[in-house]
């Protein structure tokens, strides 16, 4: 059994790999009548795009969504919507020299251990050029979510390498920056940190923070359809992502119950210490999730590796990489929960009208 498909009653399937001649992905069970076009599902695309800024991957792809099928008239008609982008900036003889090696950190080994070949050019199809589809489906989810039940999804960069970003938040000020940080006061100490990193030829990690607003209470399903184990299996299938907390999370392991119980009064809970979930379920507040991303592992920085014959050998990776893969990864992360949070309403439609 392949795993290319993600949701139960609102379906994605994604194809196609970094340096193929196009992604695409088919999403299945979403509700007819829903107005969308290519350019509002552009907009997201645009968000995560790389080349847009001295801080990520110069590569510059176009993004341009073709939609296929399951739209007429400009709305949903309730068949399989098929979303296909070509790609048109792929430089495959930049990896031409490791087409027999295992770059440390990457998926290099484990795919070709599991296959017994891989797809080297950009990581084949264990590329974040996937995610572009995820955020192509999410742009429709979030659009759904938010005409039929007034759900909106937030997501900003709380922290990169050492630097927090998010004590202070102006919302308005998220997509204002190449970094989705919430604190323009912090956006130069940002850009100092990153051309000293990128001179340095390192890489460093980040963390990616997302709410969704006006969530109603009930999605999710005791014991295995839980709303927040969906969550984090969905942020844990993201290119590089290493840990994933709802609500408090590993902060819950210092607190006291007194503390982190979330009291409840006529007005609504005191505190969200749970992120809005509660026995897997939604309880009505805020739905909060925070992923933690990995640092990149391709540097022209040299290091010991093995080749697909069992020699070592020294690695060093060209091309053009993300020196911080979760500077992009706001608009992936939004997207996600996006997905999960439609899935679970179908489903809780489907199950209690």
């Amino acid at each position: 059994m392949s795993h290319n498909t993600f949701g139960h009653l609102f379906r994605c399937t994604t194809f196609g790999e970094s340096h193929g001649p196009a992604i695409g992905v088919v999403i299945d069970g979403c509700p007819p009548g829903l107005e969308i076009d290519a350019a509002e599902i552009k907009l997201q695309l645009d968000r995560r795009a790389t080349g847009k800024s001295r801080h990520t991957s110069q590569r510059r792809e176009k993004d341009d969504v073709q939609i296929l099928s399951g739209v007429f008239e400009g709305r949903t008609s309730g068949t399989p919507i098929a979303l296909v982008i070509e790609n048109t900036d792929a430089k495959s003889k930049d990896y031409g020299k490791i087409k027999d090696q295992f770059r440390p950190g990457h998926a290099d080994f484990t795919y070709w251990k599991k296959y017994g070949l891989r797809d080297y050019r950009g990581g084949g199809r264990a590329s974040a050029r996937e995610t572009a589809m995820r955020v192509a489906a999410g742009a429709i989810a979030r659009k759904w979510l938010n005409v039929n039940h007034g759900i909106e999804i937030q997501g900003w960069l709380a922290q990169l390498g050492p630097i927090r970003t998010d004590e202070t938040i102006h919302w308005e000020s998220i997509d204002d920056n190449p970094f989705f940080c919430p604190d323009p006061a912090k956006v130069p100490q940002l850009e100092s940190f990153m051309d000293a990193l990128r001179k340095s030829g390192d890489s460093v990690g980040a963390r990616v923070n997302v709410v969704a607003r006006n969530v109603p209470a009930g999605l999710g399903a005791p014991i295995y359809g839980k709303l927040d184990a969906d969550l984090a299996s969905a942020m844990m299938g993201i290119n590089a992502a290493k840990g994933v907390e709802i609500g408090a999370g590993f902060n819950s392991v210092e607190q006291n119950g007194t503390q982190h119980r979330d009291e409840m009064t006529k007005e609504g809970f005191l505190s969200n210490h749970a992120g809005g979930i509660l026995g897997g379920i939604s309880s009505g507040q805020d739905v909060f999730v925070s992923t933690a991303f990995k640092p990149t592992s391709s540097l022209r920085i040299p290091c010991r590796g093995l080749d697909t014959d069992g020699n070592e050998v020294q690695v060093i990776t060209t091309g053009r990489h993300d020196p911080c893969v979760g500077i992009r990864a706001t608009p992936i992360v939004e997207a996600m929960l996006a997905l999960v949070l439609i899935d679970h309403v179908l489903r809780h439609r489907a199950q209690n009208g």
